[in-house]
């Protein structure tokens, strides 16, 4: 007897053991029909799963999350069934779901081209269309590494072989194939219908560089067709705004091989740059931060007292000097508390806010780089607050309302609020991780803002709260976040006298806004896809002449102008207007000044906004108050 209660509280008795599927039917035959998988007290099962016992069912469909996950899951196998078809020599390792899909690593005696890549995909909606049914098996961990041997699967018996000796393993079999997997899987392939291949690239075996470079192929699958058309046109608009194509089309950046994972910043970049950097130092200066600057290199005990030495070594740049080991510094955090060191602190002084911008270097794989947004050098807007518990939740009142600020500023409103808590293994009293959680969710709320609990994703050390933008194609940025830490003030030995005479340690609160400077930029530039506001463009104006008799007026236009600060390029080329003014609009510029023979006469500048619009005739003194109006408000054209 198997009392099954369903999501809406009804309950279903059923004699003996039934599978999900079952349950499915007994409900109605259109479910049976949508059912891909089943969720048995909370855990996602195949249809086929049999329940024997008392249990919660919820019957998981294309609509559901967990649905998603299980087609993207199931595809990535048809992908591997669909290689082993055209290429029988190819060997399958592992497939997982990432986010939007999936992939696949083959090891195979060619690399695979495009025109594969197609010829595979065509084969996968063949295989689809057989809605094959996919069936699950139990074997011995032994059997399953000599049933793959037998098969020229070396790598699936590799990856058996790491299994614990005496336990069981699931494979999946669908037609010919039949691979390792803990599923669940779609109950066929004809579930399978809106997926696309999107791309090859290399990995290496178990991802160590001194193994052999497998084949990757990344797909995409979606529950409906409707889903998957808007995915893929989402891709074509980040294809257009992508960071490392405009930055090399209106000359900002690049990146070369001689220094990977670093940035040459060009004139126009580095303006951009700057423009990002002094409003966030404005932004310091107005709440209270004092800035500050750190050293490069670090001595290795100062590293190993606190503890990244043993767990960061390998993603930090070392050196040596007078047999004295040093690191690059990977993050400020150890710095700015020698700093608060020096001195007797009080609670007087307390909260301290240091604010640095603080270049950093992290070993990150190659493979790991992406243009500006993932890179081995960075700089943050970091910075530190020394404060008492009971000044926590105040500062994060304060952090969060000038984070929202700053967001709105650079065009950001779309912004979600992530809390994280207490892992399972931490430092500190379960009362003081009441107390810290409780001041970032109320600090939360009384920045009036709706926020969701991470639990267990917190620091050993302490709670944080991560702030996710969202850009214009949806897509989210973790950039800024604040972080409660008690443990590095005490392993760096940090204190300050407390009203009782007594010394104590300060809460450090790690802070930052736009995170990495080189990663939001990047940001930046694909949200806007390169059509940077007045305030941020590195140049924002253009004066263009028709003739080379307005070139002395358009001169002085220039120089006016750039007297009063604004960002102002000329362009007296003997070329037709049209060709120019077509020129900088592709460049993006936000003003184009155009003087003629009739704006030279009445002492005027004739003026088009980004994107074709004719802002009409006008004086200087009036283009002047509309550029900095536009500057003030920080809008956008």
């Amino acid at each position: 007897m198997a009392q099954i209660t369903l999501p809406d509280g009804s309950t279903r008795d059923f004699s003996g053991p039934v599978t999900v599927a079952e349950v499915a039917a007994s409900i109605g035959a259109g479910l049976a029909k949508a059912a891909l998988a089943g969720k048995v007290d909370g855990k996602v099962v195949d249809t086929s799963f049999v329940i024997d016992k008392d249990s919660q069912l919820a019957i998981v469909t294309a609509k559901d999350a967990d649905g998603l996950e299980v087609i993207r899951h199931s595809t990535a196998h048809l992908l591997a069934y669909a290689v082993k078809s055209l290429y029988p020599d190819a060997q399958v390792t592992i497939g997982p779901v990432i986010e939007h899909g999936f992939f696949y690593d083959f090891s195979y005696k060619r690399p695979f081209t495009l025109e594969d890549l197609s010829a595979i995909e065509k084969k996968m909606a063949a295989l689809a269309a057989l809605d094959e049914p996919v069936v699950r098996r139990v074997l011995p961990r032994d059997e399953a590494v000599a049933y793959f041997k037998g098969l020229g699967e070396h790598y699936k018996a590799e990856i058996i072989g790491s299994i614990p000796t005496g336990e069981d393993v699931s494979l999946y079999r669908e037609g010919a194939f039949e691979d390792l997997c803990r599923g669940p899987h779609v109950p066929s392939t004809g579930k399978l219908k809106h997926f696309k291949l999107m791309k090859l690239a290399g990995a290496y075996w178990r991802g160590d560089h001194n193994n052999e470079m497998l084949q990757r192929i990344y797909g995409t699958a979606w529950a409906t067709k409707d889903e998957l058309q808007q995915h893929l046109t989402m891709l074509e608009e980040a294809e257009k705004r992508d960071h490392r194509k405009l930055g090399r089309e209106l000359d900002l950046f690049h990146i070369d091989d001689y220094s990977p994972g670093t940035v040459f910043w060009h004139p126009k970049g580095w303006m951009l740059w700057q423009q990002v950097e002094q409003y966030m130092r404005q932004v310091y200066r107005d709440n209270g931060y004092q800035e500050v600057k750190g050293p490069q290199i670090l001595d290795k005990g100062l590293w190993e007292k606190t503890g990244h030495w043993d767990k960061y070594r390998e993603n930090m740049f070392t050196t040596e000097s007078e047999k004295r080991e040093y690191a690059l510094k990977p993050m400020n955090c150890p710095g700015h508390i020698l700093i608060f060191k020096q001195g007797i602190k009080s609670y007087r002084d307390l909260p301290l806010r240091f604010g640095e911008f603080g270049q950093c270097h992290r070993n990150e794989p190659t493979g790991g780089l992406h243009g500006i947004m993932r890179v081995r050098a960075f700089t943050q807007d970091d910075g530190h607050i020394f404060c008492t518990e009971d000044q926590l939740q105040a500062e994060v009142v304060a952090f969060t309302t000038l984070l929202k600020k700053v967001y709105s500023d650079f065009g950001f409103s779309n912004i979600i609020y992530k809390l994280s808590t207490r892992p399972e293994k931490r430092i500190g009293s379960d009362e003081s991780w009441d107390r810290a959680e409780n001041a970032l969710a109320e600090g939360l709320r009384a920045s009036g803002c709706d926020f969701d609990y991470l639990p267990g994703e917190g620091a050993f050390y302490g709670p944080k709260i991560e702030y996710t933008l969202k850009d214009a194609l949806g897509r989210p940025w973790q950039c800024g976040t604040i972080q409660v830490d008690s443990n590095l003030p005490e392993r760096l030995d940090a204190e300050y006298v407390g009203e009782d005479g007594a010394r104590h340690r300060p809460i450090m609160l790690h802070r930052a806004i736009v995170g990495s400077l080189e990663r939001f930029i990047g940001i930046l530039i694909e949200e806007t896809a390169g059509a940077l506001p007045a305030w941020l463009a590195p140049v924002q104006v253009k004066v263009l002449n028709i003739t080379d008799a307005q070139a002395e007026y358009a001169k002085n236009v220039a120089k006016t102008l750039l007297n009063q600060g604004f960002r102002v390029e000329l362009d007296l080329r003997n070329e037709k207007i049209t060709y120019k003014i077509r020129e900088h609009s592709m460049q993006k510029v936000p003003y184009l000044v155009v003087i003629g023979d009739k704006e030279m006469a009445s002492g005027a500048v004739a003026v088009r906004a980004r994107g074709g619009q004719d802002l009409g005739v006008m004086s200087v003194d009036e283009f002047a108050k509309t550029l900095s109006a536009d500057i003030s408000r920080k809008s956008t054209i």
